[in-house]
């Protein structure tokens, strides 16, 4: 195995172990505060949505991470890491299929890859910068 290769297959797993270590660290803190009813469809609908806000930023923050650490070719590194994700929520969604809402699990699938793309975007700085 190439240095290389060895340093994006690292790049992709920090940015995918971060990304659920966030998810499972915040899903808990929520649950032991009592602000994250089980079961999850008890939940407010705003409450939802900000289940849904919260783990695209850090979806959003492991791309930007994988970009950042992949060798070269960061976008495309974000982009693999995305269809990883992308796979994973289709799994989530067909095993929880039946557990409401079903658009949680939409909207997760519906976002993965944009939000892959953006945190390889923000990583490269081809966003315009505020001022004249």
């Amino acid at each position: 195995m190439s240095k290389n290769t060895f340093k994006s297959i690292v790049a992709i797993l920090a940015g995918f172990l971060v990304v659920v270590i966030l998810s499972i660290a915040t899903d808990l803190i929520l649950n032991m505060t009592d602000i994250m009813k089980q079961p999850f469809d008890t939940n407010p609908t705003w409450f939802i949505i900000l289940a849904i806000l919260y783990r695209n930023a850090f979806s959003t923050f492991g791309s930007y991470l994988t970009a950042r650490l992949a060798p070269s070719k960061p976008m495309r590194h974000a982009m693999i890491g995305g269809f990883i994700g992308l796979a994973l929520s289709i799994a989530g969604a067909v095993v929880m299929w039946d557990t409401p809402p079903r658009w949680y699990a939409i909207s997760l699938i519906v976002l993965a890859l944009p939000s892959a793309w953006l945190g390889g975007k923000i990583f490269g700085g081809e966003f315009p910068r505020g001022g004249a």
